[in-house]
């Protein structure tokens, strides 16, 4: 069983433009990171022309399908019947997307099948975390 799970999903990128944008991008849950989970966009889709990789929280992901969740870099809220709104803040700006909500459930169904919520804490190596932490100061 792969310990990893990638699902392309349609991004509309919401700008000051009247019109919307479709963008690629890529949700990925990897057990070894059981908490995190990953947005990837392509290096086309961005301004800066490299790809770029957003981690943030399975449950920040899990609570914004049903609330506005989250309060820092990544916020998530529903929109409507089967959108959810994704928000990644950075120093250079805001980028708003908008995502199926029934592609997103898909999606956390599966990490869900890999890893139980409240299981997590069975997919750390904190051993390993800790010695590489530990190496890194010396």
């Amino acid at each position: 069983m792969s310990t990893v799970i990638e699902q392309a999903v349609e991004a509309r990128l919401i700008a000051s433009d009247p019109r919307v944008q479709i963008v690629p991008a890529m949700l990925g849950y990897d057990r070894e990171d059981p908490f995190a989970v990953r947005m990837v966009f392509p290096a086309p889709a961005t301004l800066e022309g490299v790809e770029v990789s957003w981690a943030f929280a399975r449950e920040l992901l899990e609570a914004g399908l049903e609330t506005s969740a989250g309060m820092g870099d990544v916020r998530v809220r529903p929109y409507g019947f089967d959108r959810t709104v994704l928000e990644f803040h950075a120093a250079e700006g805001t980028a708003m997307v908008h995502i199926r909500t029934s592609e997103l459930r898909r999606f956390l169904k599966r990490t869900q099948l890999l890893v139980p919520v409240g299981q997590e804490h069975h997919y750390l190596d904190l051993d390993e975390d800790l010695t590489e932490l530990l190496r890194d100061a010396c």
